[in-house]
């Protein structure tokens, strides 16, 4: 742990480090003329009504994440609460999520990562390893979860060689997936197919 560390110091040696690593191009909001020239950039104190955010997120000048930053050795999780405020105040949205104006939140103290989807009314937020690329962030946006579990809920396990509890052991670990869980354990025992299910 670095002591000492200011907030700043731990964004320019540790934030944006990670950014530029995963593609992102780091501007600052002074240097903003156009919004839809924002194609892959992170946004160094975004104006919101409400303070400025530490980075907005743009794909394709499309505001779709906030990071808020704190130094080094802060804890992060609890930061979210602050991206959330800078999300609330945003002037230019792509829609609303309940009360929410940007989709993707983060907070990051440069090693931890945490992350939140708004758009999912549950607000679960949960640790990243790192930060989404914006080809992933863009993919995450456009993706419609609720097709696929609709497919999965629509399509029967038709395989005849997978016997009645390996199927039942994959319609439990699909309606987890639908219910939104990220952590599941499949136990079997040795000989009954866990490679197959």
């Amino acid at each position: 742990m670095s002591p000492g560390e200011s907030e700043k110091q731990t964004r320019k040696k540790r934030i944006d480090q990670k950014l530029k690593k995963l593609g992102w191009v780091i501007i600052p909001s002074q240097n903003v003329i156009n919004q839809s020239d924002l194609h892959k950039h992170a946004v160094e104190e975004y104006p919101t009504e409400n303070g400025p955010a530490d980075y907005a997120l743009f794909v394709n000048g499309k505001l779709l994440g906030i990071i808020e930053a704190k130094k080094y050795g802060i804890g992060a999780q609890n930061v979210l609460e602050q991206a959330k405020r800078y999300s609330r105040d945003v002037t230019d949205t792509l829609g609303i999520w309940g009360e929410y104006k940007v989709p993707f939140l983060f907070s990051s103290n440069g090693e931890q990562v945490y992350f939140i989807d708004v758009r999912d009314s549950k607000n679960i937020n949960r640790q990243l390893q790192d930060f989404y690329t914006p080809e992933a962030l863009k993919e995450f946006f456009n993706r419609d979860n609720n097709i696929a579990y609709s497919w999965l809920n629509g399509h029967e396990i038709d395989n005849p060689y997978l016997r009645p509890y390996q199927k039942n052991a994959i319609k439990s670990v699909e309606s987890s997936i639908a219910e939104g869980k990220r952590k599941m354990l499949l136990a079997m025992a040795t000989g009954t197919g866990k490679t197959f299910t």
